[in-house]
């Protein structure tokens, strides 16, 4: 731990692992089984418990908890692991479960995410990259949330749920069914009430294949067949579109949640008149 700063008030225990030019401030308690990359910052009263990896770069602020034991009746107290990317922001209050030994084992968090205050990620769930959690986001077990994913204030998800990538869960829903990629949920329970335009924007997504997204999704919620089937026609008609067969090979992944849909009583709203690109 070359260069390292560690305050005297602070409890590292022997055989924890510290990189180089790690700033540890007062009150921190790092366990022996963790490992801390170069670079981080542990502000103050941080506590890192069990097998927990915490990447290079990543700033953790007071009250975090990172690797607790996981919320599940059926875990047997065996070797399980926390991981958590590079360059992450985690906020004040954060909780972040380790892996059951009789699933996963592993929770894995990708690089440059943001984890507002008071936010839980729990077991043995699957965070891609460049994610964020507003505050109070709490997330059950067996979740995946797929890279560049905005997820509001105070939302819930259901355990074993996933998360499409660049999708958007608005604050205060409540997700209890699969969202698609580039999909926005809102509603307690939440529904899907149309595509993140704004994210698919941000991610360079070039405008003809925002389109064929915008039809694709009207064809494939039109509840004239069940949703597999139209899959396959949705495949077929737009055979040449990336983003589309993306969407097509979430949905047709075996999964142990329904997805997350239209209201009943109206067709999926995805005017033309918001995309002004």
């Amino acid at each position: 731990m070359s260069n390292s700063s560690i305050h005297p008030t602070s409890i590292i225990e022997q055989g924890a692992k510290i990189g180089n030019r790690v700033s540890i401030g007062p009150f921190c308690h790092v366990g022996s089984e963790a490992v801390i990359g170069d670079d981080a910052v542990l502000i103050s009263h941080v506590v890192i418990m069990g097998p927990t990896t915490l990447g290079s770069g990543s700033k953790v602020y007071p009250n975090a908890i990172l690797g607790g034991d996981p919320q599940n009746t059926k875990h047997k107290g065996g070797h399980t692991t926390l991981i958590i990317g590079k360059n992450c922001v985690i906020r004040e209050g954060v909780t972040m479960h380790r892996g059951t030994d009789g699933s996963l084992g592993v929770t894995t968090v990708g690089d440059n995410c943001m984890f507002l205050a008071y936010a839980h990620v729990a077991h043995d769930c699957i965070i891609g990259d460049n994610v964020t959690f507003s505050n109070n986001v709490m997330i059950g077990g067996h979740v995946t949330v797929g890279n560049n994913v905005i997820i509001g204030g105070g939302a819930a998800i259901h355990q074993f749920t996933r998360v499409g990538h660049h999708a958007f869960i608005g604050g205060l829903a409540a997700l209890a069914h699969d969202l698609i990629p580039y999909g926005m949920a809102i509603g307690n329970h939440a529904y899907l009430g149309g595509l993140n335009i704004v994210g698919m924007k941000r991610s360079g997504m070039a405008r003809p294949e925002i389109h064929n997204l915008r039809h694709a999704v009207r064809m494939l919620f039109d509840r004239t067949k069940p949703i597999k089937l139209r899959a396959e026609d949705v495949r077929v008609a737009f055979a040449e579109s990336a983003a589309v067969a993306d969407l097509i090979g979430f949905i047709t992944t075996d999964t142990k949640r329904a997805y997350c849909t239209p209201p009943l009583d109206s067709a999926i709203e995805i005017s033309d008149s918001d995309d002004k690109s």
